[in-house]
């Protein structure tokens, strides 16, 4: 089953011989590393020779400069921005980070953080614990902002949010109304904003009546005006070329010995969207880091001495994959979100649990990842202590296309003479299946989703769009049927609180409007969606850990019974880094070999 097959492709792998937290949607294929041109090549590895210099891809163009508006991965936060705390990506520990302790009451609801002292934003200015209490009291609890890690933030059926306050320069009191277990976590890795920079546009509006601040830091912003707190600036970023990160002379790390931190000088972050590419420029050794897939594993495994390049190996992937068909039954100005006789197929049950068995997961692991994998089930990453395994009596869809076709029958579809699926009406079940460009494994996974459920009769037209589209018709037109993504995952289960409640900023599969969107009429919450969301709240409030995880295993048993997310294959997260790269500690907790960037080396050439 999921457990023991995962162990024994990991070992036979192994043997033989994908990078808050919040969730938020990534491509499938890990730490995209692309190639420059030519000439931009030699202007950087003339440039390198001077500088301590790192050479890593970003895999989309940026779609916001601003931390708290952004939503998606991948983003240059990590790289510019640190919180209270920072979680070890290979423990998910919280380890200290600008909060240098933090005395916590014995009720658990009462948090009082001590920064460090003379912390300092990018430009010089003193940082201090009023920044902290701007950002969440003006930002994150400001309704007229549509901050995606407020849901996680908020406590009880009631939805309330911790009172933050600055006590003096150094020290930050937080505040829970009621216990909430990931308090500590939550609040301590949101990172800071700079009041003396952003207060004032929190206080003004633009021509349209909207805040200021909404149009702040926009990608068309000068990289050199963010000001960050993190182990690096922005220099310089060119649309679809690159991004260009220097070192923060302002930054807090030290090592044992006195010197600042970070030890790279430099990081180039080329823009390129096709993961092809990538691999020629790391093949050609123009590159530091490639994201290693099994389809490309064998291949990369051969040159890695020639290339001088160590293949790092994490184990399974604490993302998660699915598919998800939209069940808003509600309408703008009188036109249904979704066509209604669509919506009646999408929102039956039998309907998703039969597609559900018909997914060939088994064939996808053998042909898309050369049997390095396992079938997904879960919601909660495997690496999380709340894991509810099939073992554990988690309910599974194993292959069985005859089990679809007879939930199908009950459910009042047939097959007409062609072959075709129609429902009672005699209406051809046929829908078009969204996903995003770039990646050859998610090309190929739609592909083999659209083999296997014609195989059941059902019509289903691809359609391949950026990701920035793909985000627009989520968050703002919400108007498509069936989509196809990728999310991170995370220890902590209530950083999904923002999918899980029915409120939630990322509850993508029947998403509310926000402030400043066009209403929608009709909108339903199902029974088992309120519930859920219920278990999501009492799951945060519970601090017996037993307990906890007893609420989350019957989430788990929810989330697999009406499947608004239907799960696709859990790949094994692997990367390939220069042995000049000096540091790296792979995981695929974390999913990254740059997580502790602050103290990576580049060994100079001989």
């Amino acid at each position: 089953m999921h457990l023991a097959f995962w162990t024994e492709r990991f070992r036979t792998w192994v043997a033989a011989k994908t990078l808050g937290r919040r969730l938020i949607a990534v491509a499938l294929s890990g730490l995209m590393v692309v190639g420059l041109t030519s000439c931009s090549l030699d202007q950087f590895r003339a440039s390198a020779a001077r500088t301590s210099q790192l050479v890593v891809s970003f895999s989309e163009n940026p779609k916001t400069f601003n931390a708290s508006l952004s939503a998606e991965q991948p983003s240059v936060f990590s790289f510019i921005y640190e919180g209270l705390l920072s979680e070890n990506g290979l423990t998910g520990e919280l380890e200290p980070a600008l909060a240098e302790s933090w005395e916590i009451s014995e009720d658990d609801r009462t948090i009082v953080f001590t920064l460090r002292e003379d912390l300092r934003w990018s430009d010089g200015e003193l940082l201090t614990a009023e920044d902290f209490a701007f950002t969440f009291n003006d930002i994150y609890y400001n309704e007229a902002i549509p901050v995606n890690g407020r849901d996680g933030l908020r406590v009880g059926t009631q939805g309330l949010l911790p009172e933050i306050k600055a006590l003096d320069s150094r020290r930050l009191q937080v505040v829970s109304p009621e216990p909430f277990a990931p308090l500590l976590r939550t609040v301590g890795q949101i990172a800071p904003m700079p009041q003396h920079i952003l207060a004032e546009t929190i206080e003004q509006k633009d021509g349209d009546g909207n805040l200021l601040f909404l149009s702040t830091w926009g990608v068309d912003a000068d990289p050199q005006e963010i000001i960050a707190n993190g182990p690096y600036v922005m220099t310089d970023y060119q649309p679809n070329e690159r991004l260009v990160f220097e070192r923060n002379p302002y930054y807090w790390r030290k090592d044992s010995e006195g010197n600042a931190m970070p030890y790279i000088e430099r990081v180039v972050r080329p823009i390129l969207t096709e993961s092809d590419a990538s691999l020629l420029q790391f093949r050609s050794g123009g590159l530091d880091a490639q994201g290693v897939s099994p389809a490309n594993y064998s291949l990369l495994k051969k040159e890695e001495e020639r290339g001088d390049f160590t293949i790092y190996i994490g184990g399974p992937a604490s993302g998660i994959s699915f598919f998800m068909l939209n069940l808003n039954k509600g309408s703008r100005s009188g036109v249904p979100l979704v066509d209604p006789i669509k919506s009646r197929w999408f929102n039956t049950v039998a309907f998703r649990q039969a597609i559900a068995y018909a997914i060939d997961r088994g064939t996808m692991i053998n042909n898309l990842y050369r049997g390095i994998g396992a079938p997904q089930y879960s919601p909660i990453t495997v690496q999380s202590p709340y894991f509810l395994s099939p073992e554990e009596g988690l309910k599974v869809y194993d292959y069985d296309p005859e089990k679809a076709k007879d939930l199908l029958k009950q459910a009042g579809f047939t097959s007409n003479s062609q072959g075709q699926l129609v429902d009672a009406e005699g209406n051809q079940v046929r829908f078009t299946f969204t996903t995003y460009t770039g990646s050859p494994t998610v090309d190929q996974i739609a592909a083999q989703i659209k083999q296997d459920l014609g195989a059941i009769g059902i019509q289903v037209d691809l359609q391949f769009v950026t990701f920035s589209t793909l985000v627009d018709k989520i968050d703002n037109t919400m108007q498509w049927e069936c989509l196809f993504l990728g999310f991170t995952g995370g220890v902590e289960p209530n950083g999904a609180a923002n999918l899980w409640l029915p409120e939630g900023r990322l509850h993508m599969f029947n998403l509310e409007a926000t402030a400043g969107q066009e209403p929608i009429e009709g909108r339903e919450v199902a029974d088992w969606e309120r519930q859920i969301g219920d278990l999501y709240i009492r799951a945060a409030q519970e601090l017996d850990e037993t307990k906890r995880k007893a609420i989350y295993a019957e989430f788990q048993q929810l989330a697999l019974e009406y499947l608004p997310l239907i799960y696709a294959v859990n790949p094994i997260a692997m990367a390939a880094v220069r042995n000049k790269v000096k540091g790296v500690e792979y995981s695929a907790l974390n999913g990254s070999a740059l997580w502790n960037i602050y103290e990576l080396k580049i060994e100079a050439a001989e």
